[in-house]
């Protein structure tokens, strides 16, 4: 006896895109925790990767209130990764800069995501892949949720 082919419900996109983004959130962040890293220390560090900026540019790349991008580069801080020091032209303002320890442990959380990625998209081709990553930017870029962390 066999059993009748699998038909799959109709489901609306924002509901299945939640489920699955449940799933990827959750692997995303544990393969992070294996750094000792969360999203808004990363999303900090990948700015930071393209060189010193101060502090008030940081804020507004990332789109965070002041007091939460202090938290994470507290905490960046404190595991050697980043660095503040007063501007010497402008000594209210704070410059950050990536350690060498950073850009290490960065290489390292490219890593662990990218094999997190091949576990939650190794059904897909390398170009479906690609086609998933060019939709999900446009529509993150026409979002309301304007909020990166």
């Amino acid at each position: 006896m066999t059993s009748p082919p699998h038909t799959a419900l109709p489901v609306e996109l924002g509901v299945l895109l939640a489920g699955r983004g449940a799933v990827a959130s959750a692997r995303v962040r544990d393969a992070l925790a294996t750094e000792g890293l969360t999203m808004r220390s990363v999303f900090t560090l990948r700015h930071l990767a393209d060189g010193p900026v101060n502090q008030q540019t940081l804020i507004d790349l990332l789109g965070v209130d002041p007091s939460s991008l202090v938290g994470v580069l507290n905490e960046l801080e404190g595991l050697g990764l980043a660095s503040r020091q007063r501007d010497t032209a402008d000594r209210r303002r704070h410059i950050v800069t990536l350690t060498p320890k950073g850009a290490a442990t960065l290489q390292a959380v490219d890593d662990v995501l990218d094999k997190a990625d091949n576990d939650l998209f190794g059904a897909l081709s390398p170009r479906e892949r690609d086609q998933l990553n060019r939709l999900l930017i446009k529509v993150a870029d026409t979002a309301s949720c304007a909020d990166k962390f």
